[in-house]
């Protein structure tokens, strides 16, 4: 298996959770996950995008955070970040700034296909939730193409 192929595979198996083990010939061959729990006092929110294109993680995306304020009238931007090498973004909300309500994550997903030289047909994609529960975490993934996106709860 050339390591393109097998990068690509190994930043699939992350992203969907799948157990990190790639097969050499027939043998299977366990992976080492590198630094990627939650350490103590880490974001109870999160996201990771991948583009689906290359098949890697979309690094240099930029993203923000905002929480819907005054009885659903106004959005309030809480933070603005850049998705890291792995596609993801540290440190969104930390457990003394979540608090339930609804939340928006905007994507400027043309930026980041203009960057590569790429035509694009969504020029930011927005996910908005609800967080019910400021003890538990949420991960809110998005799998990202030049035409196309999609998002779930992740875990």
């Amino acid at each position: 298996m050339s390591s393109g192929v097998a990068l690509r595979l190994r930043t699939l198996q992350r992203h969907l959770g799948s157990p990190e083990v790639w097969t050499q010939g027939s043998f299977p061959v366990p992976l080492v996950a590198q630094g990627r729990g939650m350490e103590p006092g880490s974001s109870l929110l999160t996201t990771h995008v991948l583009d689906t294109a290359s098949g890697l993680p979309a690094e240099g995306l930029c993203l923000r955070l905002s929480r819907l304020e005054d009885h659903g009238q106004q959005w309030t931007e809480l933070r603005k970040s850049y998705t890291d090498p792995d596609g993801r973004c540290p440190g969104l909300l930390l457990p003394g700034q979540m608090k339930a309500g609804t939340y928006k994550l905007s994507f400027d997903t043309e930026g980041y296909w203009q960057k590569r030289g790429q035509e694009s047909f969504y020029p930011y994609v927005e996910v908005v939730f609800t967080i019910t529960n400021e003890t538990r975490k949420f991960h809110v993934p998005l799998l990202l193409s030049p035409w196309s996106y999609t998002t779930y709860r992740g875990s």
